[in-house]
């Protein structure tokens, strides 16, 4: 189901309002695996992220009626689950507020691409690349690998900075604009644009990396 058009998620929410249980079917099968993932980067474990995504599917229910339309369904429902995983997370002592999470993120010192990948200032091009990125076009079939790499860039997400990771998760795996990403988490769009900076940089060098390793195994010279 693709709810990017207004007019098909005017539908959509007509027939949810009218508890029409196949719209509602249809749209748990669309998010409840991200709401998962994205709750995860909330509380403790899998078990917990799981009782945060039903009960935000139960805030969803009761809330229809008043949903307005001011943002996306698809952003309101990952507000509800930002809401319901930061209660639970409380509850359970578990983590300090995102934004002051958010905060300290931000204002860590952090390079987003290592600085000895640049020209020194006695070069002829100061500032410029001295080791540009890798191409992840030039060898397709052996440089992807494919299910292995994508494997490998769950892993890479999994282990960035709380707030990089939800950021990321949002933007670029969700595809939520950046508007949406600063309301479902309550960041300045400053603040969310650093964060997102810096965790796309890590996942690029990071896969970087793994590349570069798979290149030299025997059989994919």
């Amino acid at each position: 189901m693709a709810l990017s058009e207004p007019d098909a998620e005017a539908g959509l929410l007509q027939r949810l309002r009218e508890g029409n249980e196949e719209a509602f079917g249809a749209l748990v099968d669309l998010y409840h695996g991200a709401m998962i993932r994205f709750a995860r980067g909330f509380v403790r474990d899998q078990a917990v992220a799981e009782e945060v995504a039903q009960d935000a599917w139960l805030g969803v229910l009761n809330g229809l009626a008043d949903f307005a339309g001011r943002s996306s369904l698809k952003s309101w429902i990952f507000a509800i689950v930002a809401n319901k995983a930061k209660t639970r997370a409380g509850k359970e002592a578990r983590s300090i507020p995102f934004s002051a999470m958010a905060a300290r993120e931000v204002s860590g010192t952090e390079f987003a691409v290592d600085p000895g990948r640049f020209l020194g200032p006695d070069a002829e091009w100061p500032g410029h690349w001295a080791h540009p990125p890798q191409s992840w076009g030039d060898r397709p079939e052996e440089r992807l690998l494919g299910q292995e790499m994508m494997q490998k860039l769950t892993r890479i997400l999994e282990g960035l900075p709380p707030a990089q990771r939800m950021v990321i998760t949002l933007r670029d795996v969700e595809g939520h604009d950046a508007k949406s990403v600063c309301n479902i988490l309550g960041v300045t769009e400053t603040n969310m644009r650093v964060l997102l900076h810096r965790a796309r940089s890590r996942v690029r060098g990071q896969l970087e990396r793994s590349l570069a390793d798979a290149s030299e195994r025997p059989g994919l010279h």
